[in-house]
Order: C-alpha cells, then structure tokens, then sequence
C-alpha cells in the first residue's frame, strides 16, 4: 500500500492524491468525488505515508497499520467508522494489540477505519512490495555519490 501521495487536508473532508505543485502550492484531487482543488502552502496538509500511531513500545506507521487491517479483513471493508467507541477500540485492539490506548483517541481510530475503507472503495489497497522494491532501487544511487567523490579526490591526487 503506498501512500506517498495520499493526502489529507485539515478543515476537508475525505482523502486528497497530490496532482501538481505550483508556485504557491498544490493541486490536490478528491478521492470522494474526483474534484481538484487548488492548496496553499498555509494549509495544515498531512500526508498519510507520515502518519504514525502510538504504541507502546514506540511510533508504528499508518502504512503498517493500514497494511494489518488489510491483512485481517482479506483487503474488503473494515468496520464502519460510524460504530460505538467500544467496538472501534476492541477492533483497533485487534489489529494493533500495543497501541497506547491513552494517546490513540477514539476520533483517531475513526480517521483511520474511514481512510482505509476511503482508500479500499478506491482499489489502492495492496501490498506492501512496490513501495519495499522503490526503496531498495533508491539505496544503491545513495552509495554512488560517495564513490564519486572518492574517486574525483583520488584523481586530484595523481594530478599533483
């Protein structure tokens, strides 16, 4: 599941995929309804691939929390967000049996059944593998630049 360019936008509703950057801003369309909307930098925007829930041992992703929800419901539907508290937290409890039940509020398990049920209805719930596979295809370009500068500094040194 790769929520690199999954949006979501304070004061609006539903979930935003990052079209363009302009001069001022972005260019954001709705995964409800499919209009764009233009942002301003002002906005207190969120991206979903840096969200994280509070656990006890620490920060777990929303990638990886989504990506158990997933994994429990086969990736169909999840619970209603719209159930009693009771009943979020036992499931949440169920997908994340660590999380730090006093700083995950109901309201933040609501968000988060709502998102992945926004973003199963759309089909972009899959695996993990595209994005594990971008990230190692990244790492070798990071080990190049060093090698680079190695080899210009063995360089100057032949010239002098």
């Amino acid at each position: 599941m790769n929520l690199d360019k999954i949006l979501a936008i304070s004061g609006k509703p539903g979930l935003y995929v990052l079209k363009v950057q302009t001069r001022t801003g972005f260019v954001a369309e709705s995964l409800t309804d499919g209009k764009k909307i233009t942002v301003n930098l002002k906005s207190n925007v969120s991206l979903l691939s840096e969200i994280s829930i509070y656990t006890y041992e620490g920060e777990k992703p929303l990638t990886e929390v989504m990506q158990k929800i997933a994994t429990k419901e086969n990736k169909g539907q999840a619970i209603s967000h719209k159930e009693d508290n009771a009943t979020l937290a036992a499931y949440f409890k169920e997908i994340l049996p660590d999380y730090d039940e006093e700083r995950v509020y109901p309201s933040d398990i609501k968000k988060v059944l709502n998102w992945y049920n926004t973003l199963q209805t759309k089909g972009l719930v899959t695996d993990l593998a595209p994005a594990a596979v971008e990230a190692t295809e990244e790492a070798p370009v990071a080990e190049e630049k060093p090698k680079k500068a190695a080899a210009k500094k063995a360089k100057a040194k032949k010239e002098e």
